[in-house]
């Protein structure tokens, strides 16, 4: 127990880590006012985490396919706390960017090993009732993270950071309880003799997964990134309040993602990827046509379904799907592609938010995910028709 107990805990720590100072970007932003395209570098600091966990990913999967999990965990979790909280300190939008890079390779090494780990451990149905588990603690992690990170920016921009100084504290009992898996030092003996080709893996399997994940990031990321600002043009909010309508996204997610188990019983992986782009185009409809907080909040909840069912369906998907040896390295891409798409979501975002406005922004990625999950239903529809698997 105590071990599960770790793992959830540092799987608090990745997914929602950049979006821990959005409540505050406002505030940061003005306190950079006098720096030439202040909005673009503060906007940059929220997914600068995003950039490069999805940068150093691919060499966690390397490194510990071949090398082990636990001692890349122990040092990753004191680089995130060094870094995440280097806010507290630093005085320059160049320096508050290197700490936000240091702290985004931090997150890989930290959300592949902590996957690997679960897979590693559990098998069969409990491994989906594990990674439910574990999408579950990403969200709770983001509710309390983002709700105290709004509060914390109700005092001073630079209170949000010191959130990533809880890391200290996991990575002492990453020290006590994480042990390096039987599964794992097997698999790394028998790396060099048995190291799977890319022709023996699913490759057309994983790149589709991968191109969902990198879609779907960049729709949801549209969430941290504009909502303070969108939030802003339809009424007066804190950024308590701001905090509060990010985090009900998250705690939605958590509620779906620990049922996830129940539901894939009756789905798909397929099937399940239906619901995602179903529910999230609906949430972010009803955001782009909401005239009050309250509506706003209406469709983040909405939304919080779908991306309850994604992060376990992929994580699941892939771990079924490939060989214990290759795992490290096939995650480690699938969270290449999360952090890549939220890289990308602003760039994609704020030049249609120029041309159309943030509701309009909204509403074109809403159709365009609720387009995602009709095609898949005519996908599986010919499929099914043809007898044909895909």
């Amino acid at each position: 127990m105590p071990r599960l107990i770790t793992l959830l805990l540092v799987s608090t720590m990745t997914v929602m880590a950049g979006a821990t100072i959005a409540p505050a970007l406002p505030q940061i932003e003005r306190f950079f006012s006098a720096v030439p395209n202040a909005g673009f570098w503060v906007r940059l600091m929220l997914t600068m985490p995003a950039l490069f966990t999805a940068l150093g990913a691919p060499f966690v999967g390397i490194i510990i396919d071949r090398f082990g999990r636990k001692p890349l965990l122990v040092g990753a979790t004191l680089l995130y706390g060094v870094a995440g909280g280097s806010g507290l300190v630093l005085n320059s939008l160049g320096g508050l960017l290197v700490g936000r890079a240091l702290l985004g390779l931090a997150v890989a090494a930290i959300m592949t090993t902590a996957t690997a780990l679960i897979a590693d451990y559990y098998l069969g149905p409990k491994r989906e009732q594990m990674m439910g588990l574990q999408a579950a603690f990403v969200g709770y992690g983001g509710v309390v993270f983002l709700v105290l990170g709004g509060v914390l920016a109700d005092i001073g921009w630079r209170w949000p950071f010191a959130i990533y100084l809880m890391a200290f504290a996991i990575g002492g009992l990453v020290v006590l309880f994480i042990t390096e898996p039987q599964a794992s030092r097997q698999d790394k003996e028998s790396l060099a003799a048995d190291t799977p080709t890319t022709a023996a893996l699913p490759m057309a399997l994983i790149a589709a997964v991968y191109a969902m994940m990198f879609g779907s990031m960049v729709a949801f990321y549209l969430v941290p990134v504009q909502l303070p600002f969108y939030l802003q043009t339809l009424t007066t909010v804190s950024n308590a309040q701001v905090g509060l309508a990010i985090a009900s996204l998250t705690l939605t997610s958590a509620i779906i993602s620990m049922n996830y188990r129940r539901i894939k019983a009756r789905l798909s992986f397929r099937g399940v990827m239906v619901f995602v782009y179903a529910f999230m185009g609906l949430g972010y409809g009803i955001i782009a046509l909401a005239q009050t907080y309250l509506g706003v909040l209406v469709g983040l909840v909405l939304a919080g379904v779908g991306l309850g069912l994604l992060m376990p369906n992929m994580n699941v998907w892939l771990s079924a799907a490939v060989p214990p040896n290759a795992r490290g390295r096939v995650l480690g891409g699938l969270t290449t592609c999360i952090f890549l798409g939220q890289f990308f979501s602003p760039i994609v975002s704020q030049p249609l938010t120029q041309r159309l406005g943030l509701a309009k922004t909204y509403g074109w990625f809403g159709l365009t995910m609720m387009a995602f999950s009709l095609g898949l239903v005519t996908l599986s529809w010919w499929a099914n028709r043809l007898k044909t698997p895909l």
